[in-house]
């Protein structure tokens, strides 16, 4: 009797802890997945999951994660979209404009979040930019001050003729470039371009147009900023002044000026609505998000590039920067 006693009792006491991890694992699967579809991985791109995450940390948001990267792939794209279909998925975000462009293409019934989407309207994320409507999708956008990086890049270097490459496949390539081509246009200066499909053209296409302008603009172009090295190398050795609208990715390249977002602060943005959705609101409720806060942008110049161009950087603007290199070394203020 008193064996049998004893044999109840540990098959209850080693019962406990399996039932605690049943518990457990039937607590997580009730937490909400969210599929996250990355078009490629670049600094920019990869601050905007870090900024996600830690702004639902922040506010005590428990969920599941499914992070995919496409790789540049547009096909792959379309099978990360299909495959959280199948798992499906709570909320689906697609970083950059071919991932939500997937997305769209495949929910009707759940939130889609785009984020860091040059134009939303023009790439068939969104019909409107007035809220409120009854699509599914909402998200960030990162449009560029692109008239005024312009500006910048030719009062610092007087140049006459400004080159760009851009990705021709990419919605958000085509209209920066465009963009920059009408700033060019009113400023009364030349405007040289060279499209590509793929990182791996980047650099031949640079080179093709090297000859022919006095300085480089590279939006944030996916494409071509994952190869902005490749640009770099070319243009560091015609002593061509380089300026990128995404300081993210030129941390020891040969630029003169980097002007643009912060992507940590728009994967902030886009966590903060995703816990909107999550407390009960409609996509169309919230609509497209534009960052104009001054404090979302950085500007960083290469000091040791401006002396080797002979360039003068002014005060004022050097006074405003987050961050100057000088000496080889980054001065973050």
């Amino acid at each position: 009797m008193k064996k049998a006693s004893i044999l109840l009792l540990l098959s209850f006491v080693l019962a406990m802890p399996l039932s605690a991890a049943g518990t457990q694992e039937s607590a997580a699967a009730k937490e909400p997945l969210v599929g996250v579809s990355k078009f490629l991985a670049h600094p920019a791109l990869d601050a905007v999951e870090v900024g996600m995450q830690d702004h639902l940390e922040s506010v005590g948001k428990s969920v599941r994660f499914d992070f995919q990267n496409a790789n540049a792939d547009v096909s792959a794209s379309a099978q990360i979209a299909q495959k959280f279909k199948a798992d499906n998925v709570d909320i689906a975000v697609g970083i950059a404009t071919p991932t939500a462009q997937a997305l769209v293409n495949v929910f009707t019934d759940i939130p889609v979040v785009f984020s860091a989407i040059t134009d939303p309207l023009g790439a068939g994320l969104v019909t409107t930019y007035d809220t409120p409507y009854t699509e599914n999708t909402t998200g960030v956008s990162d449009m560029n001050p692109v008239d005024a990086q312009i500006e910048l890049l030719a009062r610092l270097t007087g140049a006459k003729v400004i080159g760009n490459v851009y990705a021709s496949g990419e919605a958000n390539g085509v209209t920066l470039m465009e963009q920059a081509k009408a700033a060019t246009e009113n400023l009364g200066l030349e405007f040289v371009t060279a499209a590509v499909s793929n990182t791996a053209e980047v650099m031949q296409a640079t080179q093709s147009i090297i000859g022919r302008v006095d300085a480089i603009y590279i939006a944030t172009d996916n494409t071509v900023i994952s190869a902005l090295p490749s640009v770099d190398d070319v243009a560091s050795k015609a002593n061509v002044p380089l300026m990128a609208a995404d300081p993210s990715n030129v941390e020891g390249l040969d630029f003169l000026v980097a002007w643009g977002f912060d992507y940590y602060k728009i994967g902030l943005a886009t966590g903060k609505i995703i816990e909107q959705l999550l407390d009960g609101k409609e996509p169309g409720e919230i609509g497209t998000v534009f960052l104009t806060d001054p404090t979302d942008f950085e500007l960083w110049f290469n000091l040791d590039v401006a002396a080797k161009l002979g360039i003068t950087i002014p005060d004022d603007l050097k006074d405003s920067a987050a961050v100057v290199i000088q000496d080889g070394q980054k001065i973050v203020r």
